[in-house]
């Protein structure tokens, strides 16, 4: 679908129609059959995750939020559309340095594995804090999704506590670092759950994403 009309009417159906909570998966035993695309939401612990899953799909609870870093460590599954169309992925967050080292490996393992083996994974949103920039845990796993070949895109979360100046500042920086990363799509979306900024736009990725 090239049409951008037809992509925001296909986005604003999408996302106003049923979406539900399906199961999480502590272990990639667990994880449903790669029978629907998927589009998988990855990021740094308290990253902003799970609330920019609820302002996407407008709602307030289907993926759980909270102000702890690192309550999501499972791959936790929704789909959407009845019959379901398609499905979104909210994955553990990484890079948590309070975490117990067994903790975070196994987080670790979990990601990387998920990510290198899913045949219908059609995009990776890496949710970026506007604040923080690229980390060394996103850069590590920059890399893996490029040896990988999964296509992936860069959205900064908390995008309304930066002045804008200091917004295109963090993105024209890391438009510049993403450069050398062959499966980075090079476009940067900025984004703000608490005042949804950019959350139409980031319907419209996810409906491009699955094609």
């Amino acid at each position: 679908m090239t049409d951008q009309t037809e992509i925001e009417e296909l986005s604003r159906r999408t996302f106003s129609g049923p979406i539900d909570f399906l199961k999480s998966a502590p272990t990639l035993e667990f994880i449903p059959d790669a029978d629907l695309p998927e589009v998988a939401f990855a990021g740094r612990s308290n990253v902003g995750k799970s609330t920019l899953i609820n302002a996407l799909t407008n709602r307030k609870n289907l993926a759980r939020a909270s102000n702890t870093p690192g309550r999501t460590q499972e791959l936790n599954f929704f789909t959407v559309g009845d019959p379901p169309e398609f499905r979104l992925v909210d994955m553990p967050g990484y890079g948590f340095a309070k975490a117990p080292p067994k903790v975070a490996e196994n987080w670790k393992r979990l990601i990387f594995d998920f990510l290198r083996g899913r045949p219908n994974l059609k995009r990776v949103l890496l949710l970026i804090d506007s604040r923080r920039g690229l980390k060394p845990a996103d850069i590590e796993l920059m890399k893996m999704l490029d040896e990988a070949a999964v296509s992936y895109k860069v959205v900064l979360t908390k995008a309304d506590k930066l002045k804008k100046t200091a917004l295109e500042a963090t993105a024209g920086r890391i438009g510049g670092q993403i450069k050398t990363h062959a499966a980075a799509h090079p476009d940067i979306l900025a984004t703000s759950s608490e005042k949804g900024m950019g959350v139409e736009e980031l319907r419209r990725a996810v409906i491009e994403a699955i094609g």
